[in-house]
């Protein structure tokens, strides 16, 4: 079964102190539902039509434990820590 991915794109910001506060408790909703963090901050270079914002993957077992992850309660708790920010949320298959 392919590895599932959360990749998540911030369209504006985090407010540094909201982010200081949903960091930690996303970290640990998303450890515990078998997340392991490939990448997250800025970009260190776009090209294209790339926008410079801040992105982060996480790897799971399937895409059905990425959804699971997402949409858990703990997460949810987590997200609301982080206020009002725009966001591009996907759930992708990976190759094997």
């Amino acid at each position: 079964m392919p590895k599932g991915y959360i990749v998540v794109s911030y369209r504006e910001a985090p407010d540094d102190e909201n982010l200081s506060k949903y960091a930690p408790k996303a970290l640990e909703a998303m450890t515990n539902a078998g997340a392991k963090f490939i990448a997250r901050g800025m970009p260190t270079a776009t090209f294209e039509n790339g926008v410079n914002q801040r992105t982060v993957i996480a790897e799971f077992d399937s895409t059905d434990a990425a959804r699971a992850a997402f949409t858990s309660d703990a997460y949810k708790a987590a997200f609301a820590l982080l206020g009002e920010v725009e966001r591009d949320v996907r759930v992708i298959e990976g190759l094997d």
